[in-house]
C-alpha cells in the first residue's frame, strides 16, 4: 500500500484571483476534496487558535449548504468549531467573522458566475481576504494532507443526511452593524431600484435601504437556488435599468450574486461602473474634508478616463493587480481608504474590510442626496477613455514572455498607441481566459490591434500534444 500523504506531483494551485472557482460537484469542489481541504485548513488555524472556531455562510446556489457542510465536517475533524450562517454575503461573512470574534470565515459563492459554479473564498479573524502567502501554505497543506481513514470516511456518510442549521440572528446582526454606519434615515426622500441577482442580498438589500429611508422597487429577490445571475444582476441590468426608467427612481443598483460588487443606474438610465462610482465617492469625500490625502487606489484594468477626471480635481490615483484583495493590501501600503475595481468592488477601508455591494450602494446614494446633484451630474467630468477587452479561451496559462509572436504584437501594440493609449495583458484568475484590454483615443483603432493580439494568442497557446 502506497504512503498517504506523499505527494508524486507539485501542491495543484487551488486559489485564482477571488478563491477557488469551478463547476460545483467536480474537484476541488468535489466532496472528498472539500472534506480534505477542511482538515489541511483546520489544521492550520488551529496554530493561530484554541480551539478555532470558523464561520461559513454562502449564497443562494443549491450547491452551497452541501458545499458548506462538507467544509464543515473537515474542519471539524481537526479541532475546530464551526457555525453555519446560513445564506449571506461575503461582505456579511468579513464583518461577522471580525465582530463574532471567529479564528476566519468562509464564503461559499462564485459570485457573478454562472448557476452550475461555486466557490470558497477566505476571510482571516479581522474580516480581510486571504493573503496569497496564506494561500500557498494551504495550498502545500492540501497536497499533503491524506485521504479520509475508514472510521473517518464512515463518520463522514453517516452524517451526510445531516443538515446544518443556520444561526438566523447574523443576518440580523450584519444588517444592523451596516446600518448603524450611517446617520438616521439618511436617505429619506430617495427611490431606488435593487436587483439583487436572485443571490445572496436578496433577503436584505430591500431592508436596508429601507431602514436608511429610501423607497425601495425590488428585483431579483425571488432566488430558488438555481436563478442566481440569471438574467438579472450586475452581470445583466437591462432589467434594472428599465425598472429605474419605469419608475421614475433616483437611482439604481444591481449586484452580483454574493453581493461583494454592485453597478448603478442614474436617473436617465445611464450605467455606471466601479469607475464612475469611484470617482463621485471620491469627490464627495473630499467636498467633506474626507479625503486625506487625496488619493485613491484602483486596478490596472480601470479606465484612463478616471486617471484625468481625478486629476483635474486635485486626486492622485495609486494603480493595483486586479483583484479587491490587490486594492486593500495597496490601501493598506499606501495609508489610503477609498478604492476599487472597475467590475464594482469598491471598498471605503475605514468602514469595511472587504468590498461590500449594499454599502457602497448606499454610500453613493449618500452622496447624491447630500449633494443636491443627480448621479449623472456628479460624474459630468468623468470622460471615459474608448476601452475594448477581449477574453480569449486558452487551455494552459504559459508566460507571455515565453511566447515570442506574443510578444511582437505586443509591443506593435505599444507602439501604435504610444504616450496616447494602454495595454493590459493579462489571464483571469478564475476562469480558462487570457484578457486583453486596449484602450486608447480611437475606436477602431484599439478595436484592430486588440483582434490582432487576440487572434496572436489563440494561434500559439495550443492544447500540448499527449504520448501515446
Amino acid at each position: 500500500m502506497a504512503a498517504q500523504g506523499t505527494p508524486s506531483s507539485p501542491p495543484a494551485r487551488l486559489f485564482g484571483t477571488d478563491g477557488i472557482r469551478g463547476p460545483a460537484g467536480t474537484a476541488p469542489l468535489d466532496r472528498a476534496s472539500l472534506l480534505r481541504l477542511g482538515r489541511a485548513l483546520g489544521k492550520l488555524l488551529a496554530e493561530e487558535a484554541s480551539p478555532p472556531s470558523v464561520l461559513l455562510a454562502g449564497d443562494t446556489r443549491s450547491s452551497t449548504p452541501e458545499i458548506c457542510r462538507w467544509l464543515s465536517q473537515g474542519l471539524e475533524q481537526s479541532g475546530c468549531q464551526t457555525v453555519y450562517g446560513g445564506v449571506l454575503p461575503t461582505p456579511a461573512v468579513s464583518r461577522l467573522a471580525k465582530t463574532g470574534a471567529f479564528t476566519a470565515g468562509i464564503a461559499v459563492s462564485a459570485s457573478h458566475n454562472p448557476f452550475p459554479d461555486n466557490g470558497v473564498k477566505l476571510l482571516d479573524g479581522s474580516g480581510f481576504k486571504w493573503s496569497r502567502k496564506a494561500e500557498l501554505e494551504l495550498e502545500r497543506r492540501f497536497a499533503n494532507e491524506p485521504e479520509a481513514s475508514r472510521e473517518d470516511a464512515a463518520r463522514e456518510t453517516t452524517r451526510e443526511a445531516i443538515e446544518l442549521e443556520p444561526l438566523g440572528e447574523l443576518r440580523q446582526q450584519y444588517l444592523s452593524e451596516i446600518t448603524a454606519l450611517f446617520p438616521r434615515r439618511v436617505l429619506a426622500g430617495v427611490s431606488v431600484v435593487l436587483d439583487t441577482a436572485h443571490g445572496a442580498a436578496s433577503g436584505l438589500a430591500t431592508d436596508f435601504f429601507v431602514a436608511l429611508g429610501a423607497e425601495v422597487v425590488a428585483l431579483g429577490n425571488r432566488p430558488d437556488g438555481f436563478n442566481i445571475n440569471l438574467a438579472c444582476g450586475s452581470t445583466h441590468p437591462e432589467s434594472a435599468i428599465a425598472s429605474t426608467l419605469d419608475h421614475g427612481a433616483d437611482l439604481g443598483f444591481t449586484f452580483d450574486g454574493d453581493a461583494d460588487r454592485v453597478l448603478a443606474i442614474d436617473e436617465v438610465g445611464g450605467l455606471h461602473d466601479g469607475d464612475a462610482m469611484l470617482y463621485a465617492l471620491a469627490i464627495d469625500l473630499a467636498r467633506e474634508g474626507k479625503l486625506d490625502p487625496p488619493r485613491l487606489v484602483a486596478t490596472s484594468m480601470s479606465n484612463l478616463g478616471l486617471q484625468a477626471a481625478l486629476e483635474r480635481q486635485g486626486i492622485g490615483l495609486v494603480r493595483c493587480d486586479v483583484g479587491d484583495r490587490a486594492v486593500v493590501e495597496t490601501l493598506l501600503s499606501e495609508g489610503l481608504i477609498l478604492g476599487g475595481e472597475q467590475a464594482g468592488h469598491i471598498v471605503h477601508l475605514g468602514l469595511s474590510s472587504t468590498g461590500d455591494g449594499l454599502l457602497s450602494a448606499a454610500l453613493l446614494a449618500q452622496a447624491v442626496n447630500s449633494s443636491g446633484k443627480a448621479l449623472s451630474e456628479l460624474t459630468a467630468d468623468f470622460r471615459r477613455f474608448p476601452q475594448i477587452l477581449r477574453s480569449i479561451q486558452v487551455p494552459r496559462k504559459p508566460a507571455f514572455g515565453s511566447l515570442p509572436r506574443v510578444m511582437t504584437e505586443v509591443r506593435r501594440v505599444e507602439q501604435a498607441l504610444g504616450a496616447t493609449g494602454r495595454l493590459v495583458l493579462r489571464y483571469s484568475g478564475t476562469e480558462p481566459l487570457a484578457r486583453v484590454m486596449i484602450e486608447g483615443p480611437n475606436q477602431k483603432q484599439i478595436e484592430n490591434l486588440a483582434e490582432g493580439l487576440a487572434a496572436t494568442i489563440a494561434r500559439e497557446i495550443q492544447p500540448l500534444e499527449t504520448g501515446s
